[in-house]
């Protein structure tokens, strides 16, 4: 198994370096969690999506036989503000995956919540962007039973 991954990128990011970063290593499941850094970065709901549509496009291209695991974007602390967008980004984004065969979208946002509907705090560290170890634990529990 080759993990690959860069952090504080963009969906454009990683589809423009795809043939350097993943299709030369032939997998036949990605992981992709991306979409965050693009909603801060001020896109619209609309051109993650576009982004998103690409993304594919470049992999399956090459690999048709790739199954594609998208992380949905993440609620949180820091980026409260976005949550309307980030909201819209991903219900797009999951239409699409359902009417792409071998895409699947992965809800890994709702578990960051709490009753009151806002991020549970816990799950995050000082920052309030990143994940906090007991974070990552609740989407390694969401995500492994999908890889196997």
């Amino acid at each position: 198994m080759v993990k690959v991954a860069f952090g504080g990128s963009q969906i454009a990011d990683t589809t423009h370096f795809a043939s350097r970063i993943l299709l030369e290593h032939n997998p036949r499941v990605i992981v992709f969690y991306a979409g965050d850094n693009d909603l801060a970065s001020g896109k619209s709901p609309e051109k993650v999506y576009a982004d998103f549509q690409e993304f594919l496009k470049v992999v399956h291209t090459r690999l048709p036989r790739a199954k594609i695991l998208y992380l949905s974007i993440k609620p949180s602390i820091s980026r409260w503000k976005l949550v309307d967008k980030v909201r819209k980004a991903n219900s797009l984004i999951e239409a699409e995956c359902k009417k792409t065969p071998g895409v699947m979208f992965v809800d890994v946002g709702s578990v960051l919540l709490g009753e009151d509907g806002m991020p549970r705090k816990e799950l995050f560290v000082k920052d309030g962007l990143h994940l906090s170890p007991e974070g990552y634990v609740l989407w390694t529990k969401i995500v492994t039973p999908l890889l196997k």
